[in-house]
């Protein structure tokens, strides 16, 4: 017999702009009362209190951009970004499949394979250089595919 444990794991990288998946893809959202290019864009902003410095990252031209944005005002982050950041990042990818039905395909697509984000060097996000990261990026695709079906079998 075939079980779940046995299927190949499937690989993707958060910053492929193409892969439907990815944070960085161009599947714009609404969420907190703005339309955010992309998953990256959102979460980048909200890293921040500060709303002209949040919608400075919602117009970056690229997630990239948002990306850099972000990382030059480390110092004015939220406190409690530590404890927020896997909720904002679920918010967000929640809310990308339930506006953008091919990228919820995408996510079933997946099966029950274990989704791994392929980092080298995110040990939290991804999987990391020798595959012992945390991978919550990964974790979380794999929330919302299961919230996701839950919906569909209510109704």
């Amino acid at each position: 017999m075939f079980s779940a444990d046995n299927l190949e794991p499937y690989y993707l990288s958060r910053t492929d702009v193409n892969h439907p998946l990815a944070s960085c893809s161009k599947f714009g959202l609404e969420l907190d009362g703005a339309n955010w290019p992309s998953v990256e864009h959102y979460y980048q902003g909200m890293k921040f209190e500060e709303a002209a410095l949040r919608e400075e990252i919602r117009e970056a031209d690229h997630p990239n951009k948002a990306q850099k944005l972000a990382a030059n005002k480390k110092r004015s982050m939220r406190k409690d970004w530590k404890q927020v950041r896997e909720v904002v990042m679920t918010r967000a990818i929640y809310i990308k499949c339930r506006t953008h039905p091919e990228v919820a395909a995408a996510l079933f697509a997946t099966g029950e394979q274990k989704i791994i984000e392929t980092s080298q060097y995110d040990y939290y996000w991804g999987c990391g250089r020798d595959g012992l990261g945390h991978n919550t990026f990964g974790k979380v695709l794999m929330a919302v595919r299961s919230k996701l079906r839950e919906e569909q079998s209510d109704q």
